[in-house]
């Protein structure tokens, strides 16, 4: 026999010798398994730990958070879990108070950090990653590290266009207009500081003028009379006329789906306009809070919130299109299109940036 058969020989027979005793090794083993699994040798073999649980569920969200509470009831019947929603602000006040209690978190799962904000929660470690299965792959577009997207929109400026035709003065259509004499006076914002709206307007007139010049431009609004309030639903709700026919100022920085909400009783027309050419996208996401008590129910809420009810409840409740494909209200169809335009910026700059813009910005508008 040449030498390399001798040494397949030999080959094959040390196999055949291996096999056969890592065979009885195993038979032995399943006869001896311990019952006791600290008892188990280690390998080495690492995975990662189980989601946490609890009978209980933390809710945190932005103050705007609104589905129907039938949906909500739903959800705790079905998930068995006692439920409590917490809200500590507009969307920018919403992550300031996550990483301020990162420690001690104030909930298991967040509704309401957006595009503007999103990075700055990944990177200070308040979002444990989750993949959920109810994204559509449709909804790609949308999607960030860790977080999940929700809904989307556009933050445009809004105008009560029935003011403007009682007093004869023709609507601004461009953020140069906003400085002109005939509109002195007539713009509230929210605090980009505090406000998601108001950072996403802040980022509109820095998309808009460059980063050498939007605090020159906020200059000309700040002489030009704009007011800042500190959030979206004090500046929609309080001070511009066009949501009751109360407040003192006719333009607002709201949403492009806004007039849809101030439509006649007719039906016909909407007493409100988004100024389409003022807009700048924004995207909605939830998350499970890094530490959290109940991940898998946090996990399960962000399933609920991609769920058909919820996303078809979410443009009459909370002014988004949702990014699930869901019939859109016939109010929407009318009165509530997207800008073909809207004003962007890429995501690295803004988290590059954002706390020095917005700085800069309070330092120059606030003093």
């Amino acid at each position: 026999m040449s030498t390399t058969r001798l040494h397949a020989a030999a080959t094959s027979s040390r196999t055949t010798l291996i096999v056969a005793t890592l065979a009885a090794v195993a038979a032995l083993a399943a006869c001896t398994q311990p019952a006791d699994p600290s008892l188990e040798p280690d390998l080495g073999i690492s995975s990662a730990p189980p989601a946490t649980s609890s009978s209980e569920l933390t809710v945190v969200t932005h103050d705007s958070f609104n589905i129907p509470e039938e949906l909500k009831a739903r959800f705790a019947e079905e998930s068995g879990l006692d439920v409590t929603y917490v809200a500590p602000g507009d969307g920018g006040a919403l992550v300031n108070q996550l990483i301020l209690t990162k420690d001690s978190p104030l909930g298991d799962v967040v509704y309401g950090i957006d595009n503007s904000f999103s990075s700055r929660a990944v990177a200070e470690g308040v979002i444990a990653e989750y993949d959920s299965p109810a994204l559509p792959a449709t909804a790609s577009q949308f999607d960030t590290e860790a977080l999940v997207p929700i809904d989307f929109g556009d933050v445009c400026l809004n105008a009560d266009t029935a003011w403007f035709d009682d007093q004869g003065i023709a609507v601004p259509t461009t953020l140069d207009d906003l400085v002109k004499p005939e509109y002195r006076d007539l713009l509230v914002v929210s605090n980009p500081a505090s406000s998601s709206p108001g950072l996403s307007f802040l980022l509109a007139t820095i998309a808009s003028k460059g980063e050498d010049g939007y605090l020159e431009y906020w200059n000309q609004l700040v002489d030009n009379g704009v007011s800042v309030v500190q959030g979206w639903s004090d500046a929609y709700y309080t001070e511009f006329s066009g949501a009751d026919g109360e407040g003192p100022r006719p333009l607002v920085v709201s949403y492009a789906t806004s007039p849809a909400y101030t439509v006649t009783e007719d039906g016909t027309e909407s007493t409100t306009e988004a100024l389409l050419g003022t807009c700048f996208r924004q995207v909605e996401y939830a998350g499970v809070i890094a530490g959290a008590q109940n991940e898998e129910g946090a996990q399960q809420f962000i399933d609920f919130l991609l769920s058909d009810d919820v996303q078809a409840s979410i443009p009459e409740n909370m002014y988004m299109y949702p990014v699930t494909d869901v019939e859109l209200p016939q109010e929407w169809v009318e009165f509530a299109p997207l800008s073909e335009n809207s004003l962007t910026l890429d995501p690295e700059q803004i988290s590059e940036n954002r706390d020095t813009w917005i700085k800069a910005w309070t330092a120059e508008v606030i003093g």
